[in-house]
C-alpha cells in the first residue's frame, strides 16, 4: 500500500482492501468494474482474448457465472455502502445488458437509484462494420447512498445524463493504458460535478489510475485499489509524478 498526503493505493481484492476504509468516510465512488461478458461473449464466438486482454479474467470477474458474479457485486455493494457517506455518490459504468441486475443489488444496500446515462465515444473502434452497428456507447449509473439528493455542483446549467468524448487521447496512452481505460474529461465531469474540493473519491477498481490523476487535478483527494500488480504500477507512477 502507499499513502501520500493526498492519496492512497491498496494492491489486491477491492472488496479486501476497502475493509482497510473507515465507515462513512468517502464522497464518491467513481468505478468501472469488470462487465462479466465473457461466457456471454464466448458463446457468441468473440474474439474476447483480443478484445480485453486484462486482469478481470484472472480474477474470475468478467469469466464468472451469473451467480458468482452477483455475489461477487453483492459483497462489493455491501463494503460501498459502508465507506460512503450518508448522501455520498455513486458512478459506476457498466454494459446496459447488466445495469437492471446492478440497481436489484445496489438497491439491497440503501442505494437510491437516480438515472442511467450514456457515454459516447466519438471515435469508437470501427470493429465488423459491413456486419452490423458499431459499439460506441457504455451506460453509467448513478446511486445516492442512504439519501435522495446528494452534491450536485450544476451552476444551476442543465447537465444531460448524455456524455460525449472521444476515447483516451495519445497523451493519457502514453502515460501508461488499460484496455477499458475512460478518458479523463469524463472522469473529471463526474468528479467536479458530485464533489467539492478536498473530498475523497475511491475508484475500486482503478486500473492504470485515470480516476485519481483527474482528483488530484480537480484538488480532491483519492483512494483507489487494482488487483493486477502492472496496472497497479502504472498508477504509482502516474499519481507519483503528478505536480
Amino acid at each position: 500500500m502507499i499513502k501520500e498526503k493526498e492519496y492512497v493505493l491498496g494492491l489486491g481484492d477491492c472488496v479486501s482492501e476497502m475493509h482497510d476504509i473507515r465507515d462513512r468516510s468517502v464522497d464518491l465512488i467513481l468505478t468501472d468494474p469488470p462487465y462479466n461478458l465473457g461466457l456471454f461473449m464466448k458463446n457468441r464466438e468473440t474474439n474476447l482474448g483480443a478484445l480485453r486482454k486484462n486482469h478481470f479474467s484472472a480474477s474470475n470477474w468478467d469469466f464468472a457465472a451469473a451467480d458468482k458474479w452477483e455475489e461477487l457485486m453483492n459483497k462489493f455493494f455491501q463494503e460501498s455502502a459502508r465507506v460512503l457517506k450518508k448522501r455520498g455518490a455513486m458512478i459506476m459504468f457498466m454494459s446496459i445488458i447488466r445495469v437492471e441486475t446492478i440497481i436489484h443489488i445496489a438497491e439491497k444496500y440503501g442505494f437510491y437509484y437516480k438515472t442511467t446515462g450514456i457515454w459516447h465515444k466519438k471515435n469508437p473502434m470501427p470493429r465488423n462494420m459491413n456486419l452490423h452497428f458499431i459499439n460506441s456507447t457504455e451506460a453509467w449509473i448513478y446511486f445516492i447512498n442512504q439519501g435522495k439528493t446528494g452534491t450536485f455542483n450544476n451552476e444551476g446549467k442543465i447537465v444531460h445524463d448524455y456524455i460525449e468524448s472521444a476515447v483516451i487521447s495519445a497523451k493519457e496512452q502514453k502515460e501508461g493504458k488499460h484496455p477499458t481505460q475512460k478518458p479523463e474529461e469524463i472522469l473529471s465531469h463526474f468528479i467536479k460535478l458530485l464533489t467539492n474540493e478536498n473530498d475523497l473519491v475511491l475508484d475500486p477498481f482503478m486500473g492504470s489510475g485515470s480516476t485519481g490523476l483527474a482528483a488530484l487535478k480537480a484538488k480532491r483527494r483519492f483512494y483507489g485499489i487494482e488487483l493486477e500488480e502492472q496496472y497497479y504500477d502504472i498508477a504509482t507512477r502516474k499519481l507519483g509524478g503528478f505536480k
